[in-house]
């Protein structure tokens, strides 16, 4: 690839986020759509990356970043949903979609099962990420959260099985489902081992950007090594960023001297390198359009008409098949929540022990106990745009697969499609569905007040001597992200509000040295 071709689009990307934001427009959708046209212009030459390195150098940070701004707490509250959109719809998708791709493009043979793939997995987290500006409940940002950070590691496990197909390895469903077991446990393994490596060297290192520079080799390094061991990659970065970012923010006992100035120092790096890729990988796909489709012509089979009508039949049944799996697999939600309350009005025992565990979670902020209601499920059901994953992975596929370019003509075009029918509607639906959420900003004010008031007291207890010249001023701030960690621990505070006010207080403590330099006399 041309290094000034890159820096290019880069920079173009910049001027359309700019204006996309300013106009509460999704960037991303602006850019794959602009890439995508601009491709047509005579002339422009097409961008080439090895197909391998897509996977291994763009999915791992992605997820990594989007992992560790994620609840632990959240995800666990929220588990049964989260595994069941997250591994049981995919594998539903994987052979819907496959099935359908095999039927109406015969040509491409057990490619059309690495298509069911690359489809399979809903890209969430860019739109969760604005859920407070569209006005998502709580319950459903968690939920799509959870589902995105798992779908992954299903979907790119089924990708694998099935090019080893393709390549006429011998398998089989047994053999795939002991295979995804064994993927994701040994995947898990080896992102818990990267975690505790990562935390004993990084507290030794006492520098930002070597601690920095050390976390963001992980999710590479996490992903590669479990991969090597055929393993899942992907549940290893999430593994490993949920272990990470929990202990170095709320456990005390990875606590350091200056992890304040690391911890502020990542979170603006994360941001831009989140940027830089979802910019480049939107860009790059969107280019490869007109190259696609001009293949697709030259081709015999499948041709372009037939790949075209298959891109537009999967979307529609994708599009359709969600709401209705959603409603489906969310309705055994309700029938449980029915039968606690059947049981709970005949045995006084059992509803007590029901009452105890719904009174620990509201003292924690967690989710409530009920199903999601139907306005939820709706919501959750239509918010299913695909995205980097899907792109990432169809660019990865292997150069001398059969039907490689049908597999991306229809990988970009459902994924555009998506977007522009899903993905500028979501603002509208949740407007119209009428969420009330004074309960549960009320709430969430309430749990940032009691945090506050953690702070306050223990800045209290521990506020240093003002006629002291040189007060402990790092050991107060320290004494107040322990409290919080504790708090969150004793389940006094939502892990959420813990952290918004531990990064309030590292921008004091730096703030504080940075004042306590300008008021240093000069030598």
């Amino acid at each position: 690839m041309d290094g000034v071709q890159l820096l290019l689009i880069i920079g173009a990307g910049i001027a359309i986020s700019a204006v996309a934001k300013k106009q509460n427009v999704e960037p991303g959708l602006i850019i794959v759509v602009l890439a995508a046209a601009a491709s047509f212009i005579p002339g422009v030459p097409r961008l080439e990356l090895d197909s391998e390195l897509i996977l291994a150098v763009v999915v791992p940070p992605l997820l990594y970043s989007a992992t560790r701004g994620a609840s632990f707490s959240a995800f666990g509250a929220n588990l049964g949903p989260v595994v069941t959109l997250g591994v049981v719809l995919v594998l539903l998708n994987f052979g819907l979609l496959g099935w359908i791709a095999a039927w109406m493009l015969p040509s491409i043979g057990a490619a059309a099962f690495v298509l069911g793939a690359v489809l399979a997995p809903p890209d969430t987290i860019t739109t969760v990420s604005h859920g407070d500006e569209i006005g998502l409940p709580k319950r459903v940002t968690s939920i799509l959260t959870g589902e995105s950070l798992v779908n992954d590691a299903t979907a790119l496990t089924l990708f694998a099985i099935a090019i080893a197909a393709v390549h006429g390895e011998h398998t089989s469903w047994g053999h795939g489902a002991l295979e995804l077991l064994r993927n994701s446990f040994v995947g898990i393994g080896i992102g818990g081992l990267f975690a505790v490596v990562t935390l004993w060297i990084r507290k030794r290192l006492g520098n930002p950007t070597l601690e920095t520079s050390l976390v963001l080799l992980v999710p590479f390094t996490a992903y590669l090594v479990a991969e090597e061991a055929h393993a899942s990659g992907i549940l290893a970065v999430v593994t490993a960023a949920f272990a990470l970012s929990t202990n170095l923010t709320l456990d005390p006992q990875h606590q350091y001297a200056g992890a304040y100035r690391t911890r502020l120092q990542e979170e603006q790096f994360w941001q831009v390198l989140d940027f830089l890729l979802e910019t480049f990988v939107f860009a790059y796909i969107g280019f490869q359009l007109r190259f696609v489709l001009d293949d697709l012509a030259d081709s015999t089979e499948p041709g372009l008409g037939p790949t075209l009508l298959t891109a537009g039949v999967l979307l529609g049944v994708a599009i359709v098949f969600r709401l209705v799996a959603v409603y489906l697999l969310f309705g055994r939600y309700t029938l449980k929540d029915r039968l606690i309350k059947r049981r709970s009005a005949e045995n006084e025992r059992y509803r007590a022990r029901v009452e105890s565990v719904r009174q620990r979670r509201n003292q924690r902020g967690g989710e409530p106990l009920g199903p999601p209601t139907q306005k939820e499920t709706l919501l959750v059901g239509w918010i299913g745009m695909r995205g980097i994953l899907t792109l990432a992975a169809a660019g990865s596929i292997p150069e001398n697969m059969p039907g490689r370019d049908a597999i991306l003509a229809i990988a970009l075009l459902f994924t555009l499609g998506t977007l522009l029918i899903q993905g500028t509607t979501i603002g509208w639906l949740t407007r119209r569905l009428k969420f009330d959420l004074t309960a549960e900003r009320a709430a969430e004010e309430t749990m940032r007040e009691r945090g506050m008031e953690i702070v306050s007291s223990t800045a209290a207890e521990r506020f240093p001597d003002r006629s002291d010249p040189h007060p402990d001023l790092d050991g107060w701030f320290e004494a107040q992200r322990l409290a919080l960690g504790k708090a969150v621990m004793e389940r006094r505070l939502s892990e959420e509000v813990a952290r918004s006010l531990i990064e309030d207080v590292d921008l004091r403590q730096a703030a504080s040295h940075t004042m306590a330099g300008l008021r240093r006399p000069e030598p």
